[in-house]
């Protein structure tokens, strides 16, 4: 089992922040400029900036300087390790009724 146990605490510590999940929800439509990011959110923008820095760190998203003009993108990928770390929780139970469903999709479909 591979040990990414940082990895995951910064994932889902970036994401218990209902700020931040919104930041990350609006950037899987399209990537934004900061200005449009935290335009609903009433707070100042250096706080703002702070929640960014923090899904920044955590690598769920880049951002990159135009001129005077930054653009925030959601990162491929970012969710992937909270993606494997809780398919390592389900139970077994779990993975052999997915396999029992599995071989009786094969099965009914066999015999259509």
């Amino acid at each position: 089992m591979p040990n990414y146990s940082a990895e995951v605490d910064a994932v889902l510590r970036a994401l218990a922040d209902p700020t931040r999940r919104a930041v990350i929800e609006r950037l899987a439509k399209s990537p934004a400029v900061v200005s449009e990011l935290a335009a609903p959110f009433a707070m100042a923008l250096p706080s703002f900036l702070q929640h960014l820095r923090v899904l920044e760190d955590a690598r769920l998203i880049t951002s990159s300087k135009h001129g005077r003009v930054r653009t925030v993108t959601l990162r491929p990928g970012g969710l992937d390790v909270l993606h494997l770390w809780l398919g390592e929780q389900r139970t077994p139970a779990e993975r052999q009724a997915d396999r029992l469903g599995i071989h009786l999709s094969r099965a009914t479909s066999k015999e259509s």
